[in-house]
């Protein structure tokens, strides 16, 4: 039975509260340790190898550490974008970045870039790095309650040419189910610091990604310490 709009709300908020505490629980060098094997893990991927232009963002609070892979993401000569919140609208702007220079403090104190920074559309994406909460293997992900990067997605949902969806969590934040609505868009590869999960229909490379299928399960793959 589908659930009413008020019971998947409730869901979301509940899963968002449990998978919030038990990051917030780790400790600092659990966390660092974590990260760092996840990054390292996100860059041997071939997809990463195949990627010329790549999405990702500054993660802030207890986030996992995305700043040290914005830094690799420069020295190994992507193309960088990264996005920018219009909170009026509820939207994203993305744009493409040279630098920590490019970058001011926006809402809530994450890094965004400068508002003239150049501006990209998401079809000059390869690989886009997505932030959330709780991510389950059938490609579901639930974020922070926003929206942004639902819409974001949407209009290129059955598009041929789309990015990879690539999501880095402690393992911590993958859960057996997450609550999904109709505009909840999926991500494609999921690498946290023990798994790898992709899903079996997920683009392959930026040359040639397939449109996002509908849910299924994800093969995981174990990874070695």
């Amino acid at each position: 039975m589908t659930p009413s709009t008020a019971e998947l709300i409730n869901a979301k908020q509940a899963l968002r509260a449990t998978v919030t505490a038990a990051r917030d629980a780790l400790s600092p060098h659990v966390r660092k340790v974590a990260a760092d094997t996840i990054m390292r893990r996100v860059c041997s991927l071939d997809i990463y190898h195949a990627a010329t232009s790549v999405l990702t963002y500054m993660s802030f609070g207890n986030e996992l550490n995305t700043h040290h892979f914005f830094d690799t993401l420069l020295r190994d000569g992507k193309t960088v974008m990264l996005p920018r919140i219009d909170k009026a609208s509820k939207t994203l702007t993305l744009h493409r970045v040279n630098s920590h220079n490019d970058l001011v403090d926006g809402i809530w104190g994450i890094r965004e870039p400068h508002p003239d920074s150049p501006k990209v559309s998401l079809a000059d994406v390869d690989m886009m790095m997505m932030p959330g909460l709780a991510f389950d293997r059938a490609g579901n992900r639930l974020g922070y309650g926003a929206g942004y990067y639902d819409r974001l997605l949407a209009p290129f949902a059955d598009k041929a040419a789309q990015p990879v969806r690539l999501v880095a969590a402690f393992d911590c934040q993958v859960v057996d189910v997450v609550p999904i609505g109709p505009s909840d868009q999926p991500f494609h590869i999921l690498v946290t610091e023990t798994q790898l999960y992709q899903l079996s229909q997920s683009p392959q490379a930026p040359q040639a990604p397939q449109p996002p299928q509908p849910p299924q399960t994800l093969q995981p793959t174990q990874l070695s310490k």
